[in-house]
């Protein structure tokens, strides 16, 4: 890739640059708004003559308060996860979530005024219409009542956490993407070359063993010289995690991420114990990759190896990009309209460089202004999909965008509906044209392993969460090795011997984000799974008539539960004890096609 052939986005709907008056502007606007409004709705909101029309205007003035100052949060994170090497960056973010924090200060009674309100008062002024729009969320901020401290000790907690789990975040996010991985290829005469914790991983979807093996290596060489600060990081985490359980009373290290999720936590086990049950699929699979490479063992470096050596050849962006659009404008020309968009007015940053972050992701920023989708783009068909996902983000929340502040976001459960069914999207539009069998396998496979990096693969890091955590409380500080004892034990179970695991895999769980930023996020990547192969298997056949039944889901936002927006825009309901079945069955089939094709192709 040259810088040419991938884009740098355009944040100037944000903000002009690192110097904007405007986001000092901002933030000080936003403070003066945060102390109007708590000098008139403090008395209001704890008043037992609280109207429903006061309650609305409340949370009409805070939404707003809120939107302005995350335009400054949003902005200040987008730049930094560009450049995390440039001191100015980090330092805007840090001054931007300290003023959030002060700002806050002055907001935080309202959630705990509402919270306090009699339940028979609060259900008689959620009935009234004026608050229809208002109703979920005033629910959902009720549910965490029970876990709710004191205003003091609530502001405390805020006020610490800047130099506190936040700053231990930050830290992950340095160090990670300041690493320089050395890889020696075979085509750099013995000299190695320094890589990006993305290029390396780009390596292990090379055609060639001794590359795959080589970026192993390198990866392994780079975390491991810095181990030291990455558990230490791990161990801060679960240690912080653990604290607010026991101040706020959570039963277990889960409980908290559940509420967030508004799902039921025997719902989540039941997804869990459900893929788990399927492991043996996943040994299936890799039983017949490694036939089908013609190796005596696969290890772990060998996972993701292409069929054949064409299929590691780079794409180029602007295929991706047309790829994408087609698929995306044949399902709906509105979502191919939105995700044009996203291109032509520069809202993607691909390009991969020194010290920006690795790995993916779409921002929604704020409902009045639009998402960025930030990527490292090197070429892979991983990378086209990756493009694919991201944009599928962006496109809910492009649609969401009309809900007002609060109902703009989706709980984690619904956040990777639209981003994994727009990979089937393009996953099937492919398979479709495709008439080589050989090629045809081959699309299958990719996708295949696409699908159980997002379902099983999960379900593997959620357990192993659960095991450090866990632990961390029973044992205190844990030591690099114990955590990767877990790492490996967890890994085991899902590939058994399918897929020897190397001494280098071990350290693997030390790069992965979601540990540090979203503990127990990553249960949401199989929940959104399963549920899209449901949803594409519904579209299959409704045809057109599904499409703006889909749309609606996207645009309801989270101004409903997850479980009533599912029964009320799509009739499914996923309180059904077999509902996770259905997913898995697909997943299923797609193995025994794979096995058929391999079998006339290459007579196993």
């Amino acid at each position: 890739m040259t810088e040419s052939d991938v884009p740098e986005w355009d944040l100037s709907d944000l903000y002009k640059g690192l110097d904007d008056p405007k986001i000092e502007g901002d933030l000080a606007i936003a403070l003066k708004e945060a102390l109007v409004f708590e000098k008139r709705y403090r008395s209001q909101i704890a008043s037992t003559s609280l109207s429903s029309k006061t309650l609305h205007r409340a949370i009409r003035s805070l939404g707003a308060i809120r939107e302005r100052e995350g335009r400054v949060i949003s902005y200040a994170s987008l730049v930094f996860s560009t450049d995390t090497q440039d001191p100015r960056r980090g330092a805007l973010l840090q001054r931007v979530r300290e003023q959030f924090t002060i700002i806050g200060q002055h907001l935080l009674f309202f959630d705990l005024a509402w919270a306090r309100v009699p339940e028979e008062r609060a259900q008689v002024l959620m009935s009234d219409e004026v608050l229809l729009d208002d109703r979920h969320f005033l629910k959902e901020m009720r549910r965490f009542a029970p876990h709710q401290l004191s205003e003091l000790e609530e502001k405390i907690l805020e006020e610490k956490a800047n130099t506190g789990i936040r700053a231990f975040q930050r830290l992950f996010d340095e160090t990670i993407s300041n690493i320089r991985f050395s890889v020696a290829l075979e085509d750099q005469d013995g000299q190695k070359k320094e890589m990006t914790e993305q290029e390396a991983l780009a390596l292990l979807h090379d055609a060639k063993r001794s590359t795959r093996q080589a970026a192993t290596k390198g990866l392994t060489e780079g975390l491991q010289e810095h181990i030291q600060v990455l558990t230490f990081i791990m161990n801060q985490v679960t240690a912080d995690h653990a604290s607010d359980d026991r101040l706020r009373d959570f039963s277990g290290p889960m409980a908290s991420r559940h509420l967030s999720n508004e799902i039921d936590p025997a719902s989540v086990e039941a997804l869990l114990s459900s893929c788990e049950a399927h492991y043996p699929l996943v040994q299936r699979y890799y039983r017949l990759k490694r036939k089908c490479l013609g190796l005596e063992k696969l290890y772990d470096y060998d996972r993701y190896a292409p069929m054949s050596a064409s299929e590691s050849a780079s794409i180029p962006f602007g295929v991706a990009k047309e790829m994408v659009l087609e698929t995306f404008h044949d399902f709906s020309p509105e979502v191919g309209t939105i995700a044009a968009t996203f291109f032509e007015k520069s809202w993607i940053d691909a390009e991969v460089r020194r010290g920006k972050q690795g790995g993916a992701y779409s921002h929604g920023t704020v409902p009045s202004v639009h998402p960025y989708v930030f990527l490292n783009y090197l070429g892979t068909p991983r990378d086209v999909m990756t493009l694919a996902h991201e944009l599928g983000h962006g496109i809910h929340q492009t649609l969401s965008g009309d809900q007002h502040y609060f109902n703009f976001d989706t709980p984690l459960t619904l956040a990777e509906t639209a981003s994994v069914f727009a990979e089937r999207l393009l996953f099937n539009a492919m398979l479709k044209d495709e008439v080589s069998p050989d090629r045809r396998l081959s699309l299958l496979m990719e996708k295949l392993e696409e699908d159980f990096a997002t379902v099983f693969r999960q379900v593997t890091l959620c357990r192993f969460e659960q095991a450090v955590h866990m632990v961390r409380r029973e044992e205190g500080e844990l030591s690099s090795d114990r955590i990767n004892q877990l790492w490996m034990t967890e890994n085991q179970k899902m590939f058994q011997d399918a897929v020897t695991l190397t001494d280098n895999y071990q350290w693997w769980w030390s790069y992965i984000p979601h540990f540090i930023h979203s503990p127990f996020y990553t249960y949401a990547y199989a929940f959104g799974h399963l549920l899209v192969l449901s949803l594409y298997k519904q579209y299959r056949h409704e045809g057109e008539a599904f499409v703006p039944k889909y749309l609606g889901l996207l645009a309801a936002g989270g101004s409903a539960s997850p479980d009533r927006l599912l029964q009320e825009k799509m009739g499914i309901d996923i309180a059904q004890s077999n509902f996770w079945l259905e997913g898995l069955g697909l997943l299923e089939q797609m193995v025994s096609e794979a096995e058929k094709i391999a079998a006339s192709q290459k007579g196993f």
